[in-house]
C-alpha cells in the first residue's frame, strides 16, 4: 500500500514517504490538529489479519510509548483509520548514524558524543524492562541540532514476559529456509548486530544490546562491520563463534580505552560483558571528555616525518583525537610514537628499566596534574547577585538572573549547583565566604553586583575559592538590555571554562535551550513574572500574570511564559476570579506543552490543573513522574507530587517525595509547607509543629506555612495558639478586618466563640478572594459538632465543584467526626478518589 502526498488518514495529511520496512512503510505527515511533522509508520492492510504481526506492531507502540526519554524518538499516538493501523511517531529531521559515520572526516569527539546520547536512551529503555533487539546505524537518528535518537522499538521484548513469550526461530534455521532476518514474522534482529545468544535463538536481556552496540562502536572505529562473511549464514557462524579483528589491526589511531570498550561489548559470554549501558556509558563518556579536553590543543593535523616513518607524540595524539576513525586507510596510517619507542627499546637493551621508570613516573605526574587541573571546583554557591542600581523596580533583574545563572550552571557535568532557595538565604547578608562554604558544603562561591543606567547593564562577577579566599577569576560584562539572554550563557560558559569543565557542542546546546527565547523583551518580562510567582502572595500573583501574558505577548512561542502563566493563574490571585482559573491555566499549560512537550515546568503545571481542579489522581501522577524524568531538580515537580500522594493518603509517599524535593532545596517554603501539610494529614502534629516552626524562621511571612501550622495546633488541641496563627494568615491575605472579629470571637466566647466567627465569614459573600464558602462550611459546621448541616455543605460544595477544596476531602482531619458514617464514603467514591 502506498498514499500519495495530499492522502488524508484520520486527522494526519500525508506529505512525503520516508522509507519501508518489514513492519511497515513511513511517511512524513502533517498533523493538522496540532500543526506540527509527524512520522507516520502504517501496518501494511494485508498484514492486519495477521494477529502476530499485528500484536508486534502494537507491541512497537507500547514499548516506546513508555520511553519518555529525549534521545528516544518519542511516541505521539496509536491509531486507526479506514482500516489502517498507523503509529504516529516524532519526525527527525537530520540523518542516520549510518550517514554520520560513512561522511568524511567526522570527528571522534562528535561521533562518541552521538554515541553516548545513544547509551543514554539505551539505559532508560533497560531500566524499565525493555530490551531493543535491533540495533543498528540505521535505527538510530542524528536531528539536525545534534541530538541522538532511537528508532524503531518493534523488535522490542519486556524481559519480565520473556518466560511466556514464544522462543525465537533459531537464526541459522531461518537463512536455511531462505527467510531475511530483517523482515516482520521471521526471526527478531539484523544479521551484522545480532548477539551470539540472539543469533541462536536463546532468550536475550539487556545485555544482548550491549553487544549489538558494541558491533556499533566497531563500525565506527574501523568503517566495517566486526562480523562480516560470504553470506547471511556465514555471518552469523562468525557472530557465534568468531573473534572480531583487533581494531587496532584496522585503525592503529583509535584511541587504547575505545579498543578496551569495544572488546568487553563483543565478548561472547553475556557475563563477560558489561552487566549494563549505564557502565559502558560511564567508560565511554570518561573517553570523549579526555578527548574533548586534549583536543583542545590542536585542531588539525600534523604532518609525519616521512625521514624516520614514524609519527611524533605530538603528532600521534592528534591523529589519535581529529581524525574520523572510518577514514583512516590501513596503507597510510604511520608508526606511531609508542611503536617507535617498543622498536627502540627491542633494538637497543641498555636503560630498559630506566626509561621504563621515568615514563612511568612521568605518566603518573600528568595524571594526578590533570585531575587537580580538571577537578579544582566540584561544587559552586551562586550567592544572590546584589542590585547596585539604586532603585527597587530592578530587583526582578538581579534576582532572575541569579536564577536563571543557577539553572544554566546546573546543567553542567560534574558541577553540583546550590538550589535558589539555599542561596537567597543569603540575601543582603554580609557573610564571610568561609562561613558560607561551611554551611552550604560547596568549593566555591560565585558573587555579582548589577547596575543598569537606562539601556545599558553592567555585571561584575567575581569566582572565589571558598577555602582560601583568594581570588580565582573576576569578570566585567557591559551590556545592552537587548543582549539579556545571550548574556546569561555567555557568563556561564566562562565560568565553567574557569572551573576547568569543559564543554561539549551537546553541553552549549543544553545552555542555549534553556532560555526558551531569543527576545530580550520577552525574557526581561519572564523574570519578573517568576519573581512574583515566587513569593506566593495572593496580592502579588496578579502581578506575576500580568508580567507572564505580556512576555507571551512580546513572543507568542515562549514556552516558558505560557507555564509561568499556567502556574501564577491556577493560584488564588485578586484579578482571575476562581470559576476561570481552571480552564485559562489549562490553556496556558497545553500550549507550553505543544510548543515544547519536553518542558518539565509546563508538565507540572498541568499536573497542579488535573490534581487540583480535575481530580485525576492517576493521571497527574504519570504527568508529575514524566516532569521529574525531564529534569529531576524542578523543586515544584516534588512538591506536588507530594500533596497529590497526601491528598490520596499514601502518607510515607507522600512524605518521602517531599523530603526529595527538600534535599534539593532544603529551603524552599512552599516545599517545607507541604512537607508540614503532609504530616498534619498523617495525624503527626508535633512532628508537623516542630517542622512548620523551624521552616517559618526561614520566612516569617510565608501564608501557607501558618495556614498548616493552624490545623497542627487545633488537632492538638492548643486552641490560643491555633487562633494566633489563624489571625496571621488572615493579615497575610489582607483580611484585617476578619482577622480582627475571629480574635474577638475567640476572646469572648473561647473555641466555641472563635468557630462561631468562623463560620460566619464561611457564609459571607465578602472576604478572601479565594473563598470556598461550601467547604468551609462544612468543615467549621463539623467542629460545632452539626453533622447533618455538615453533609449537606459538603454535598452543595460537591454540587458547586469546588474541587481545589474538596481535593484534600480523604485526608481532612478537622472532618474527622463525619468519618463513621456512610455517607462520608460515598461522597469520596463521587469525587473519584481510589478506594
Amino acid at each position: 500500500m502506498s498514499l500519495a502526498a495530499g492522502t488524508r488518514l484520520g486527522h494526519y495529511e500525508i506529505l512525503a514517504p520516508l522509507g519501508a520496512g518489514g513492519m511497515g512503510e513511513v511517511y512524513m505527515a502533517e498533523d493538522t490538529r496540532l500543526d506540527r511533522r509527524v512520522a507516520l509508520k502504517l501496518l501494511p492492510l494485508e498484514f492486519v489479519a495477521n494477529e502476530d504481526r499485528l500484536r508486534r506492531f502494537v507491541q512497537e507502540a507500547k514499548a516506546t510509548a513508555a520511553l519518555n526519554h529525549p534521545n528516544i524518538a518519542h511516541i505521539y499516538e496509536v491509531g486507526e483509520a479506514d482500516g489502517t493501523h498507523y503509529i504516529a511517531m516524532e519526525f527527525i529531521d537530520g540523518e542516520t548514524l549510518t550517514a554520520k559515520m560513512q561522511r568524511a572526516k567526522c570527528q571522534v569527539s562528535l561521533l562518541l558524543d552521538y554515541l553516548c546520547q545513544m547509551a543514554e536512551g539505551l539505559a532508560k529503555a533497560h531500566a524499565i524492562g525493555i530490551v531493543h533487539r535491533d540495533l543498528k546505524p540505521d535505527n538510530v537518528m542524528i536531528s539536525q541540532d545534534g541530538y541522538t535518537k532511537i528508532l524503531d522499538f518493534g523488535l522490542a521484548k519486556l524481559i519480565e514476559n520473556r518466560s511466556s513469550a514464544i522462543p525465537d526461530e533459531d537464526a541459522a534455521t531461518a537463512v536455511m529456509r531462505g527467510q531475511p532476518l530483517s523482515a516482520a514474522g521471521a526471526v527478531l534482529g539484523t544479521v551484522g548486530y545480532m548477539s551470539p545468544e540472539q543469533a541462536q535463538g536463546k532468550a536475550v536481556d539487556q545485555r544482548s544490546d550491549i553487544f549489538s552496540f558494541g558491533c556499533i562502536l566497531y563500525e565506527a572505529a574501523t568503517g566495517r562491520r566486526p562480523f562480516e562473511g560470504d553470506s547471511a549464514l556465514d555471518t552469523l557462524h562468525k557472530i557465534i563463534y568468531a573473534t572480531a579483528i583487533p581494531v587496532a589491526d584496522i585503525n592503529p589511531a583509535a584511541p587504547l580505552d575505545l579498543q578496551r570498550i569495544i572488546r568487553r561489548c563483543l565478548a561472547k559470554v553475556p557475563e563477560k560483558r558489561y552487566q549494563s549501558i549505564r557502565d559502558t556509558f560511564n567508560d565511554l563518556d570518561d573517553l570523549r571528555r579526555e578527548i574533548n579536553v586534549d583536543s583542545e590543543t590542536s585542531n588539525s593535523l600534523l604532518p609525519v616525518d616521512t625521514s624516520t616513518g614514524a609519527a611524533s607524540a605530538a603528532q600521534t595524539v592528534t591523529i589519535q583525537r581529529e581524525s574520523g576513525w572510518s577514514d583512516v586507510p590501513v596503507t597510510t596510517v604511520q608508526t606511531s610514537s609508542a611503536e617507535y619507542l617498543v622498536g627502540a627499546i627491542k633494538r637497543h637493551r641498555l636503560g630498559v628499566v630506566l626509561i621504563l621508570g621515568l615514563l612511568v613516573v612521568a605518566l603518573i605526574s600528568l595524571f594526578l596534574y590533570s585531575r587537580q587541573q580538571r577537578g579544582l571546583i566540584s561544587s559552586l554557591a551562586v550567592m544572590p547577585i546584589v542590585n547596585e542600581s539604586g532603585s527597587a523596580d530592578v530587583e526582578y533583574l538581579s534576582d532572575g538572573m541569579t536564577e536563571i545563572l543557577i539553572g544554566n550552571l546546573s546543567q553542567l557535568p560534574n558541577l553540583n549547583v546550590k538550589a535558589r532557595t539555599s542561596v537567597f538565604r543569603y540575601k543582603g547578608k554580609e557573610i564571610n565566604p568561609q562561613q558560607i562554604a561551611r554551611e552550604l558544603n560547596v568549593q566555591g562561591i560565585l558573587t555579582g553586583r548589577l547596575v543598569q543606567r537606562g539601556t545599558s547593564l553592567t555585571l561584575y562577577v567575581e569566582l572565589i575559592d571558598a577555602a582560601t579566599e583568594n581570588l580565582l577569576w573576576k569578570a566585567d560584562y557591559n551590556r545592552s538590555m537587548s543582549d539579556l539572554v545571550s548574556l546569561q550563557n555567555e557568563i556561564a560558559q566562562d565560568v565553567s571554562q574557569k572551573l576547568r569543565s569543559r564543554l561539549s557542542e551537546a553541553d552549549a546546546r543544553k545552555l542555549a535551550k534553556k532560555n526558551y527565547t531569543a527576545n530580550p523583551e520577552a525574557y526581561r518580562l519572564y523574570l519578573q513574572g517568576r519573581f512574583f510567582w515566587n513569593k506566593r502572595r495572593i496580592g502579588e500573583m496578579g502581578k506575576a500574570i500580568g508580567y507572564f501574558q505580556q512576555a507571551i505577548a512580546a513572543d507568542p512561542n515562549y514556552a516558558l511564559a505560557y507555564a509561568g502563566f499556567a502556574d501564577a493563574v491556577a493560584q488564588p490571585s485578586d484579578i482571575v476570579p476562581p470559576p476561570e482559573r481552571a480552564e485559562k491555566a489549562r490553556a496556558a499549560a497545553l500550549k507550553a506543552l505543544s510548543l515544547d512537550n519536553e518542558l518539565a515546568e509546563a508538565h507540572t503545571a498541568m499536573a497542579h490543573i488535573l490534581t487540583r481542579y480535575d481530580l485525576d489522581f492517576s493521571g497527574a501522577e504519570r504527568v508529575l513522574k514524566r516532569s521529574i524524568e525531564l529534569d529531576p531538580n524542578w523543586a515544584d515537580t516534588y512538591q506536588r507530587l507530594g500533596d497529590l500522594y497526601s491528598f490520596l493518603g499514601r502518607h510515607n509517599e507522600a512524605i518521602e517525595w517531599l523530603q526529595k524535593g527538600l534535599a534539593i532545596e532544603p529551603f524552599n517554603m512552599p516545599l517545607n509547607s507541604s512537607y508540614g501539610g503532609a504530616l498534619v494529614s498523617a495525624r503527626r502534629y508535633d512532628e508537623a509543629i516542630a517542622h512548620l516552626k523551624k521552616a517559618l524562621e526561614l520566612d516569617p511571612n510565608f501564608r501557607l506555612a501558618h495556614v498548616a501550622l493552624i490545623n497542627a495546633y487545633r488537632m492538638k488541641g492548643m486552641y490560643a495558639e491555633s487562633v494566633a496563627e489563624r489571625i496571621v494568615a488572615l493579615k497575610l491575605a489582607n483580611e484585617d478586618q476578619w482577622a480582627a472579629e475571629l480574635h474577638d470571637g475567640f476572646a469572648k466566647g473561647g473555641w466555641n466563640g472563635f468557630l462561631q466567627a468562623e463560620y460566619r465569614r464561611a457564609a459571607s459573600t465578602e472576604h478572601s478572594v479565594d473563598r470556598v464558602s461550601y467547604y468551609n462550611e462544612a468543615v467549621v459546621l463539623a467542629e460545632l459538632g452539626e453533622k447533618e448541616k455538615a453533609f449537606a455543605a459538603l454535598n452543595k460544595s460537591f454540587e458547586a465543584h469546588e474541587n481545589p477544596s474538596l481535593v484534600v476531602l480523604k485526608v481532612e482531619p478537622r472532618l474527622d467526626a463525619l468519618r463513621d458514617d456512610p455517607r462520608f464514603d460515598g461522597l469520596l467514591k463521587r469525587i473519584g478518589f481510589p478506594q
